[in-house]
Formats: structure tokens, C-alpha cells, sequence
């Protein structure tokens, strides 16, 4: 806490005004009159050492700390009957602004919330036991209702992945994980949400499931936090002085002396005591040796469960191989058909392509065998019609000499090496005589 002192009136600092705890000066006590905020100071009271004492706000703020959280809400009990929230305001605005402010007139009991904790421890030390309008008030930390114990945490595991591991519940506000005096962990935490039904979600969530923070697979259990005060404890002044009190307190602290009644009593609670200890101890070593038992059990089978995994994979891995053999077998077998199928159509094609030509050669054939037989009886025809043309005799000749002529010109055509009829018959002796010219 930070400050500086200075000439400023008691008023003006609005601070409350204790002296030391001394129980017969307490007792005889009397407000006789009251400050700015309300409080009643005695007359005769010299001014207290911190009466100047001022509270800059900035400095009780860490970097990245959250504001407004549940653990800076603050109770105020024993409250005058008549306060306003007006008025409990105005007590603490030396420590701030206040976000939440809440008083049950007819109970005399209030809450307000600081901006942070530290605000809140100092609000607390100063203005518990003080009297405020004739009634000596108190001020404590509220209970925090959404607060969780966390047990059975991984060794592992730090504030910032236990804040991140609980944050699917709601809105976090603290986070720690406990360790001992050598920074070592506990294997407990505390989880501090911002509202209550963020905190039922996470128990009813991890109370039917098992609730894993890392690889190792043992849950965690979480339980409602119970609230502790380890700070102020139960002072003289709080205690019910009912009757049983007062008999509780006729003897004051001793050892009892061997061999009296208190004694042996004594003895026999201090024996129960024992073997409640030695019973708890015995409880320890069982769960230590089953949870080790079961660290065993469970490595043997993460290992069993890793080769059982890895024979899936290899199983799986070999059932791809053969369905890609498979794949491929019928790729190869389907690209043979198709060059099955693309060698018979080129023969096909081929085949077709030679019939096709055998076909015109032999139409071809066939129109030049017909033309040549046709055009021989022509000629013939012809050559004959020639012949008895020339053969005839118009100057009235003796027809005798055409049979001669006709067998010379037999006889030229069989003498033909081609064996065919020559156009022109070869001239007979007859034709050249005296009296005769040639035909031409």
C-alpha cells in the first residue's frame, strides 16, 4: 500500500479511527461523536498515526488483473437500522467506486463489491470493528458460491491450462493450482467462476463424465470449495458466553496429572485419536497401492491398446493395398480388352478392306472380259460382210472363183499366226489377169 502523508484533516480523508486492541479500553469506549462518514469517534481520542493517510488508487491495480470479482465482494453485518446503500457508499468511497451494492434494512446486513482484492483487504482492515452511527460494524469477505476445489490434478498441469480447461463451463475469474512451501504441486486446485450456474454446469458436467486435463487418462473430481477463514479465526468477542461457556471456562488451560480422573480420560481420547490416525494412514497406503497398481495395470494396457491400434492399421493398410491391386489388376485387364477389341477391329477393318478391293478388281475383271467377247462377233460380222463384198464379181464374172477366193482367204486367215481374219483377203491368180484390174 502506498501513500503520503499530509496536513489534511481527519474530514477531509474519511478514514476510519482505531486504537489498540485492548479489551478493557474497548469496553469503556463511548461514541460521543461522528466523522464525514458517519463514524463516531471518542472526544478525548488523539488523532491516530495513519489520520493523514491517503490511498492512491492506481497503485493497487497489477497489470492484467480482473476487476470487480467475487473475491474484492465484501460482507458488512451489524448495520444501523435506516442505512441506505447511499450511505454504505459514502463510508467506503475512500477505497474506490463500488460496482455492486446490496442492504437488507430489516436484517441490518449488506454487500459491496471493490475493484479488487487489494481495495478490499484494505477497506477490510480499516473498517472492521468500527463504529458506524453508534453500532461497532463488521466487515468480512463474503462467501464465494461459485468457487470450486479441484483434486486428482496431473502433475503437469499449470494455472493458465487449468483456467483454459474449466473455461468451456462459463466466465473464469481465478485459477490456481496449489502447491506446497516449495512451489511443488498438490495435486489440488481452485477454479472461481463468475456466477453460480457456470459452477453447477462444471459439477454436474464432471460428476457424470470423467474429465480429462492431459494425456494421461485420470480424471479430475471437483467439489464445492468450503469457505475457511484462516485470517481473523473466532475472536473473544464473537463467542456465545451462553452457561455451557461459562462451565467450559471455570478451569483454565492445564496438563492433567497422572493417575487422576482427567487422566486416564484423557488417555483413552488420546489412544482413540491414535488409531484414528493410524486408520487414516492405513487408508492412505491402500488407495497409494491401488492407484499404483492401476498405473501398472494402465500402462500394460495403453500398450496392448497401442499394438491392437497399429494392427488395425496395418490390417487397414493392407486391405488398401489389395484393393488397389485389385483396381489395378482390373485396369490392366480392362486396357487388354480394349486392345483386344481395337486389334479385331483393325482386322475387321482390314478384312473389309480387302474384300472391298478383290471386289472392284474382280468387277473390273468382269467389264473387260465382257467387251472383248462382245466386239469379236462384231469384227467378225464385219470382216465377213467384206469379204463377200469383195468378192463379187460386177463385171459378171464367173462365180466359180468365189469359193476360190473364200478358200484363199481361209487359207490366209488360217495361215495368220493371230488366227484372225485379215480385213483385206490376199489377191488370187485369178484376179490379175489380162483382162482383169486389181481391187482396191
Amino acid at each position: 500500500m502506498q501513500g503520503n502523508r499530509g496536513p489534511r484533516s481527519e474530514q477531509q480523508n474519511h478514514g476510519p479511527q482505531r486504537q489498540q486492541p485492548n479489551p478493557q479500553q474497548e469496553q469503556q469506549r463511548k461514541p460521543t461523536g461522528a466523522d464525514s462518514n458517519g463514524q463516531h469517534t471518542d472526544a478525548g481520542e488523539q488523532s491516530s498515526p495513519n489520520a493523514g493517510f491517503t490511498i492512491d488508487l492506481q497503485n493497487f491495480k497489477k497489470p492484467g488483473e480482473k476487476t470487480y470479482t467475487q473475491r474484492s465482494r465484501l460482507f458488512v453485518g451489524n448495520l444501523p437500522a435506516g442505512t441506505t446503500e447511499e450511505d454504505v457508499e459514502k463510508l467506503f468511497s475512500k477505497y474506490g467506486k463500488a460496482s455492486e451494492i446490496f442492504i437488507n434494512k430489516d436484517r441490518g446486513f449488506g454487500f459491496i463489491r471493490l475493484e479488487t482484492k487489494t481495495l478490499a483487504d484494505i477497506a477490510k482492515a480499516e473498517l472492521d470493528d468500527t463504529i458506524f452511527r453508534g453500532r461497532q460494524i463488521r466487515v468480512r469477505f463474503a462467501t464465494h458460491g461459485a468457487a470450486l476445489t479441484v483434486k486428482n490434478l496431473p502433475q503437469f498441469v499449470s494455472n493458465e491450462l487449468l483456467e483454459e480447461a474449466f473455461s468451456m463451463f462459463g466466465p473464469i475469474e481465478r485459477a490456481i493450482v496449489i502447491v506446497d512451501d516449495r512451489g511443488r504441486p498438490t495435486g489440488k486446485g481452485i477454479v472461481e467462476f463468475a456466477n453460480k450456474p457456470s459452477a453447477r454446469k462444471a459439477l454436474d458436467r464432471c460428476g457424470d463424465g470423467a474429465f480429462l486435463l492431459t494425456a494421461f487418462p485420470r480424471p479430475v473430481t471437483i467439489e464445492p470449495m468450503e469457505q475457511l477463514d484462516e485470517e481473523e479465526g473466532l475472536p473473544e468477542r464473537l463467542i456465545n458466553k451462553n452457561p455451557v461457556y461459562h462451565k467450559e471456562r471455570e478451569q483454565p488451560p492445564r496438563f492433567a496429572q497422572p493417575g487422576s480422573f482427567e487422566y486416564e480420560y484423557a488417555m483413552r481420547w488420546k489412544a482413540l485419536m491414535e488409531m484414528e490416525k493410524q486408520q487414516y494412514e492405513q487408508v492412505d497406503r491402500n488407495i497409494k497401492e491401488a492407484k499404483e497398481k492401476l498405473e501398472t495395470e494402465l500402462e500394460a494396457a495403453r500398450h496392448e491398446h497401442q499394438v491392437m491400434l497399429m494392427r488395425q492399421d496395418l490390417l487397414r493398410r493392407q486391405e488398401e493395398l489389395r484393393r488397389m491391386e485389385e483396381a489395378h489388376s482390373q485396369e490392366v485387364q480392362k486396357r487388354k480388352q480394349m486392345e483386344l477389341r481395337q486389334e479385331e477391329e483393325r482386322r475387321r477393318r482390314e478384312e473389309e478392306l480387302r474384300a472391298h478391293s478383290e471386289e472392284l478388281m474382280r468387277r473390273q475383271q468382269g467389264q473387260g472380259g465382257n467387251f472383248s467377247e462382245k466386239r469379236d462377233p462384231d469384227m467378225r460380222m464385219h470382216m465377213g460382210g467384206q469379204g463377200m463384198g469383195m468378192n463379187r464379181n460386177p463385171m459378171g464374172g464367173n462365180a466359180s472363183n468365189t469359193g476360190s477366193t473364200n478358200l484363199t482367204s481361209n487359207e490366209g486367215a488360217s495361215g495368220n499366226p493371230g488366227g484372225l481374219p485379215l480385213p483385206f483377203p490376199r489377191p488370187g491368180p485369178n484376179d490379175f489377169g489380162a483382162n482383169k484390174r486389181r481391187r482396191f
